[in-house]
């Protein structure tokens, strides 16, 4: 169950690693995600039912992801809607679009192959194929994300973010900036729901609900643990929180508690991180007056 759970921390650190890219970066959350992911395994796990490989289909399901940015990207910079508003409606569409693909709620790949079956050797004990498939994931995007935002255009994207006004006064196009950014973050969290997808066997329209709390948690919780960071720690840190996560969730399951509540217990656990620096100002502040004090 431990190595289960480490392997799908490595897949579900994907999911965490392309909402840094909006919520730490462009500094809004994208509601989006909670229509991307799931397409990104209905895509691929439709395409693979129809005959194309799993790479393949899992390249097709990064390519609805960063679709489905795009729409959410041109709704915010050139229809003026509210960046949340926008991915809402973007979210909201793409269950229509999902059901119009896989023409039912759901799809399974019962006698199709995945991704994971190169890595399904006697040999090798189970779920270490989970491990295999997720790390080659991580290291392929943590890897290029680093190489991007090292770039002149990636730092660009980060100016955007940090302050847009200044971004704009030397020059940069932050409309452009924030479209690119919703394509690549939606892309990088398509293919989180492309191998979980095949991870689980199926795809389901209703996979979505609940995951931006998810890459949110696996984000706080890693930046709570490490605390000040460069930015390739920061990567790390992420898909770091997002093992400790599924570990806490293995906890639940392991305690006897009711798994129909995870998302609630996602929320929580998201609450409590969020409140930590909080906490530990509030003691720094009554350390500093009891110093006084004495």
């Amino acid at each position: 169950m431990i190595i289960s759970s480490i392997g799908q921390g490595f897949l579900w650190s994907i999911l965490g690693l392309g909402v840094f890219m909006t919520y730490r970066i462009l500094d809004f959350p994208d509601m989006t995600t909670e229509g991307s992911f799931p397409l990104g395994g209905v895509v691929c796990v439709t395409a693979i039912v129809h005959g194309f490989s799993p790479l393949m289909g899992t390249l097709l399901g990064i390519g609805a992801g960063m679709i489905a940015g795009l729409v959410t990207g041109l709704l915010y910079t050139k229809g003026k809607i509210p960046v949340i508003l926008s991915g809402i409606l973007v979210m909201s569409s793409l269950n229509a679009v999902m059901l119009f693909v896989m023409k039912s709620p759901n799809l399974s790949l019962l006698n199709h192959s995945s991704l994971f079956d190169l890595f399904r050797i006697s040999s090798i004990p189970e779920y270490y194929d989970t491990i295999f498939v997720g790390l080659i994931a991580v290291i392929v995007v943590v890897t290029c994300l680093y190489f991007f935002f090292n770039t002149q255009f990636g730092q660009a994207y980060i100016a955007t973010g940090d302050n847009e006004q200044m971004a704009k006064s030397l020059g940069i196009k932050t409309d452009k900036m924030k479209i690119i950014g919703l394509v690549l973050s939606n892309g990088v969290i398509a293919l989180s729901g492309a191998l979980i997808a095949q991870n689980d066997g199926y795809a389901d329209v209703s996979k979505g609900i609940g995951v931006i709390v998810i890459g949110l948690a696996s984000i706080i919780i890693g930046e709570v643990l490490y605390g000040e960071l460069t930015f390739f720690e920061r990567l790390l840190a992420i898909v770091i929180g997002s093992i400790i996560y599924q570990l806490l969730i293995l906890l639940v399951i392991r305690v006897g508690l009711d798994t129909t509540y995870l998302k609630f217990f996602s929320a929580v656990v998201l609450a409590i991180c969020l409140l930590i620096p909080r906490f530990k100002e509030l003691l720094g502040l009554n350390n500093r007056l009891k110093k006084e004090e004495n």
